[in-house]
This record gives C-alpha cells, structure tokens and sequence, in this order.
C-alpha cells in the first residue's frame, strides 16, 4: 500500500515560511485558524501530485515522500471540492450542455456517475472471475462483494430518511426516489450532493488503497453527518488515508482528535 509520509514544502506564499508535515497511513487531519496556509498546502500538495512532468514537479517547491519510498507516480488518490460555485469554466459547460447542471457540485456528480458504472462493472467482474476460476468459497466472496454496494445504499438511505429520500436500487446510475418520485442527484441539497459526492468517491476506489484529500468537507454538512463522515470512509474503504482541513471540532470529535495537526506545529521559518 502506497501512502504519503511526508509533505515538505518551501517558500509557503513565497515567503520564508516552509512546511514539513509527517503523515500516517490513515487519517490526518490539519487544522488553524483562517488565514495560516490550511488550504495552501492541500492544494499545492495536489497541484504537484497533478503535475505529470517529473522536472516540472522537482522544480515546484513540493517534495512528497511516500511509503514505500519512490512509488510517488504509483500513489492513487482523489480530491473532493466541497465548495458548490456555479460553473464558470466554458470547456466544462460545453461538455455538460444537455444536462441541467450549474454548480461544480453537480459536475463531480456527473463525473461520478460515469465512475460509478464502470465500477458496477468491475464488481461484475470480480464475481465472474471467482467462479471461473473454481474458486470453493466463490459464492460466499461474491455475497461479500455485493455488499459492499448495498451497504452503499442502506448508509446513503439512513443519512436522508429524513427528507425521505432513497436510493433508487434497481438503477444503473445514482437516482433518487422521494415518495413515487424520482430525483437526479443535482436536485439534492448543497450538503445532500456534498455527502453523496465523498462516499460516493470512496465506494468506487472498490477498496483498493488511495489517499483522498479534502479541503473543509464540512461546508453545507449538518453536525451529525460531520461526525460519522472519517468514520463512514473508512468502513467503506479502510485502506483510505484521509488528508483534511477543517474548522469544524464535530469531524474530530468521535476518536480522531489524535489525528490533528496544528499548521503552527509544521510551519518554521528559515
């Protein structure tokens, strides 16, 4: 399993401010008050991980050291926006044109929704190998796959049925039911598409190891479901690592305060 261990970087905002955060395999959550560099350093750190060009990386102030050490360009990860911003980009309203969608919110869904057909048919897959291959316990591991997606429907089903929405089950996309009718995912709330959005990036990773960065996941989410949200990730993927900013004590507050980083403790000056 691939992870980060460590992000340096120099010359935070360009000045003489540097960072050097160790990291664990699992959950790492970095906090401080508005205007310390939280976000810089998230989203620099996964400029550089986007950045395909090896000497372009060396040259852009970010050093991620990884474990095992030197598997930087076999490191799988994903990011979650958490701000819903109408769409300003033309290239992105081009593509989208024929579907009602305005926020960036909405286009991650749309983004989704196509990675959550292809991993439907990578379970399909997997199921298919288990009994070709003569697999003895083939039913039993094939009943554990399916799970994994119902437990996807039954977590998304309880954190709604307050609105008295539910997971369409007979889909091949992500619909909605509310009573007889049928809701698209870009007509949920702000927090509903935000939730919706960051489990959904999780079930499709289908369990394999990858780190998943999230910049104040909290925004639009009600207090209860910022304190199931680490632990929600991690049941559906527990070879997750979790990088977060917040300001919010309710994401922390269930087990993970050990977990927390002041940005105060990794930043010093040279």
């Amino acid at each position: 399993m691939a992870y980060i261990r460590k992000i340096e970087i120099d010359s935070l905002w360009n000045s003489n401010k540097h960072v050097a955060w160790n990291l664990r395999p699992d959950v790492n959550i970095l906090s401080g008050v508005n205007g310390v560099g939280k976000s810089t350093i998230l989203n620099r750190t996964v400029k550089t991980l986007l950045t395909a060009d090896r000497m372009e990386r060396a040259t852009s102030g970010v050093t991620i050291l990884t474990e095992p050490d030197d598997s930087l360009d076999k490191l799988r990860f994903d990011v979650v926006r958490s701000f819903d911003r109408p769409i300003m980009s033309s290239d992105i309203l081009s593509k989208v044109a024929d579907i009602n969608l305005y926020s960036e919110l909405d286009f991650q869904l749309y983004q989704l929704q196509r990675r959550y057909l292809d991993y439907q048919v990578s379970m399909s897959n997997r199921m298919v190998a288990l009994f070709t291959n003569g697999d003895a316990e083939a039913r039993a591991k094939a009943g554990e796959i399916a799970a994994e997606k119902t437990h996807f429907f039954d977590v998304v089903d309880s954190l709604f049925q307050d609105t008295r929405k539910k997971i369409k089950r007979d889909s091949n996309e992500i619909v909605l039911l509310q009573g007889v009718d049928e809701l698209q995912p870009y007509q949920l709330s702000s927090g509903e598409k935000q939730i919706l959005i960051i489990l959904l990036t999780v079930l499709v990773q289908n369990r394999e190891p990858f780190t998943l960065f999230m910049d104040e996941p909290e925004i639009s989410l009600h207090v209860e479901w910022q304190q199931r949200l680490i632990q929600m990730i991690l049941d559906f993927n527990p070879n997750t690592q979790v990088i977060l900013t917040t300001h919010s004590p309710a994401v922390i507050m269930n087990g993970w305060s050990d977990c927390v980083t002041d940005v105060e403790d990794i930043v010093f000056q040279s």
